[in-house]
């Protein structure tokens, strides 16, 4: 393999993984196949009826006549190279029995030349004499004899070949359509699957946005490309090649001259085709680029109006698609200079074989130039025949300018999609491991560095025991390490030194489904779906039911403002629980996490946003919640402190100190300023 080739291999290797998600499907793109023939078929049977309408009106003679008179010159024909045959053969006899010379040894080679010549025109004749002689046959017995009759007959066949053709494109096309979007299903479930599974890491470094787009535009666009594979590649080839054959029972020389510009079309589309991908693949950045100003402006839009940012954020939009636009641009013009340019190499092939043919017409030979291009004179009829089998042959080949450009953004979707796919994520989910029971004895931070950045330390040799059923509180200034911290227990990520222990166990060695189905997170920026307050509770708790669900929702002080609601636990909630206040979100966010009943709860800022009731009412119902169950609690306010047994005090990635709440006061001068500074906030 050339390393041209291998260049091209590497650049389709994603798209043809693309394309063999079509694999399970293939029954229905073999159907597709065979509609795409027997398309193509009756294509290149309505060209070939210009031939007998020319013949019914320029000549004045019925088809039957038509084809008696072939039959007859044909015969005639036939019986001539006969006897130019047996002339030859007999001369050869003669010069046989002479005495071997040069004159003698030429005159045999020409004869055996010209015998061979009149042997295979006998066989183009008699070729030709048993097809007239069979149309003859068919025209006598299904054709009427009036020329008006037999046009209408032949018109009438054209419209319903013209039927029976849309038929087949039809079915050729609709499953084609069913199999690109049943391998797009598969492809984005898949991709899915990948996705949904990477650690936090990848998506706070790519951003939703990325993502969004390849989900998008990037498979969109893989679905144009392999429908364009299925589509046009089968269909529009298979009619120009119905055509090619039919021209070369005309004139194969002559076809052979206008299919003499195809390789330099294949070398025009190559160069455009490689351009398009490098193009498609800057355009669909800048698809990017819009998602994420979209996602930023819409997430932000109370800040942005706060700040009375619309003009800037109008602007910044402005100069994205502007940009987009250009680009988009010069794949548009790359494409549209693809078709003229096949089509204008199209006509001048037309052309080319149209004025040869023209001059053996009109002159009446058989050559050009040196080459034979037929063995009789070609009528002008049967030469305008084969211009009209020519221009349909321009006509798929015309369609397929912009196969292959399609095919090239469609790959270069299938390398932005699928370099996605082929990323592990660096937090594997150890299918295999044993499967973590219910913490009842200790949870154990051993040795714990960890940093986001390669030289940029978050944990520092961290090291912190945390005894079953105890509540730990962790306190610091805010970008400290402690949501990191306690981020590693349900492996949001790993560490890169030191373990993380359940009882002993490190739990990267063991199931993480298994692990994460004992802990249960209220975070400080409440997640909440677009769903019912019932859903959003029942979230991670499926087989729950109503009853239990109530139960959790009254266990948060929830149920009450519930039932307000005009349609209770059915009522939707919003766009990230819009429409509810920020200590109701709270408390459904523990109401959630209350009926998964975790070993494990981890509580970061959750009464942040809460007013001075809700948090009353939350703080309740922790007092109750926490017993016997193991919590770790970051927070900065001191009536939260109230129900830790141990607090933590961190600072810069490490624990400077542990301890209860009157130890560390007394101990401990950082936790003193943390607690002086809370104290003044709640004075003042």
């Amino acid at each position: 393999m050339s390393r041209s080739q291998v260049v091209a291999f590497g650049i389709m290797k994603n798209f043809l993984r693309a394309v063999r998600a079509a694999w399970p499907y293939r029954a229905r793109l073999i159907v597709s196949f065979i509609c795409a023939i027997f398309a193509a078929l009756f294509w290149s049977l309505n060209i070939s009826s210009v031939g007998p309408v020319l013949q019914i009106l320029s000549k004045h003679e019925s088809l039957q006549e038509w084809a008696r008179k072939s039959i007859e010159a044909t015969q005639s024909s036939i019986d001539n190279l006969d006897k130019d045959r047996e002339r030859f053969s007999r001369e050869a006899k003669e010069l046989d029995a002479l005495s071997p010379n040069p004159t003698r040894d030429k005159r045999l080679r020409d004869l055996s030349s010209d015998l061979a010549r009149t042997d295979r025109k006998l066989r183009d004749e008699s070729r030709a004499l048993y097809i007239y002689r069979i149309s003859e046959w068919y025209l006598k017995r299904f054709c009427p004899s009036d020329r008006f009759q037999a046009l209408a007959l032949v018109i009438a066949l054209v419209v319903l070949t013209v039927a029976i053709r849309g038929f087949f494109e039809f079915w050729q096309e609709s499953l084609v359509g069913s199999v690109v979007n049943l391998s797009l299903f598969d492809i984005r479930n898949r991709f899915y699957r990948k996705v949904i599974h990477f650690d936090l890491n990848s998506f706070s470094h790519e951003g939703t946005h990325e993502l969004m787009a390849r989900f998008t535009n990037d498979i969109e666009l893989i679905g144009n490309g392999t429908k364009t594979l299925f589509g046009k590649v089968i269909a529009e080839p298979m009619r120009a090649l119905a055509c090619v054959i039919a021209a070369c029972f005309i004139s194969w020389q002559l076809t052979l001259m206008f299919l003499v510009l195809v390789p330099i079309a294949i070398f025009i589309l190559t160069k455009v085709g490689r351009s398009m991908k490098r193009a498609t693949r800057r355009l669909l950045e800048r698809v990017s680029s819009i998602y994420r100003i979209l996602q930023e402006t819409f997430r932000g839009i109370r800040v942005v109006k706060a700040f009375t940012m619309e003009p800037y954020e109008r602007r910044r939009f402005c100069a994205a698609t502007r940009d987009y636009y250009h680009k988009a641009m010069w794949v548009v013009n790359l494409d549209a200079f693809a078709g003229p340019t096949i089509e204008l190499m199209g006509v001048a092939a037309v052309a080319l074989a149209l004025l040869a043919g023209a001059f053996l017409v009109l002159r009446q030979q058989t050559k050009l130039g040196p080459f034979q291009m037929c063995d009789q004179p070609l009528s002008d009829i049967t030469l305008l025949a084969l211009y009209a089998l020519l221009a349909a042959i321009a006509d798929p080949v015309r369609k397929l300018s912009s196969v292959y450009t399609r095919l090239q953004s469609g790959a270069a979707a299938a390398d932005r999609v699928y370099s996605y796919m082929d990323r592990e994520p660096r937090v594997r989910s150890n299918s295999g491991g044993m499967r973590l029971k219910r913490l009842s004895n200790t949870l154990e931070f051993r040795d714990i560095c960890f940093s986001y950045e390669p030289g940029q330390s978050v944990l520092t040799n961290v090291h912190l025991r945390i005894r079953a059923g105890e509540t730990m509180a962790l306190v610091g200034k805010n970008g400290c390490g402690k949501t990191t911290l306690v981020g590693l227990i349900p492996r949001f990520f790993d560490p890169d030194h030191g373990s993380v222990l359940i009882d002993g166990a490190d739990i990267r060695h063991v199931n993480l489904r298994s692990l994460r189905q004992q802990i249960g997170i209220v975070t400080q920026e409440t997640v909440l779906f677009d769903d019912t307050i019932y859903n959003n509770i029942g979230y991670g708790s499926r087989r729950a039911n109503a009853e239990q669900l109530e139960q959790a929702a009254r266990k948060a002080f929830a149920h009450d403002f519930i039932m307000r609601l005009p349609e209770g636990y059915q009522t939707k909630i919003g766009d990230a629980g819009s429409k509810l206040s920020g200590g109701q979100k709270q408390r459904i966010a523990l109401a959630r996490a209350i009926l998964r009943d975790p070993g494990i709860l981890i509580l970061d800022e959750f009464t942040s946003q809460c007013d001075a009731e809700s948090e009353t009412l939350i703080h309740r119902a922790l007092k109750e919640f926490v017993r016997g169950r193991t919590t770790l609690v970051i927070t900065h306010r001191l009536n939260t402190l109230e129900i830790a047994d141990r607090i933590a005090v961190v600072e810069e990635g490490r624990i400077i100190a542990v301890g209860t709440h009157a130890e560390l006061l007394r101990d401990c001068p950082q936790y003193q300023r943390l607690h002086d500074a809370q104290f003044q906030r709640l004075v003042a």
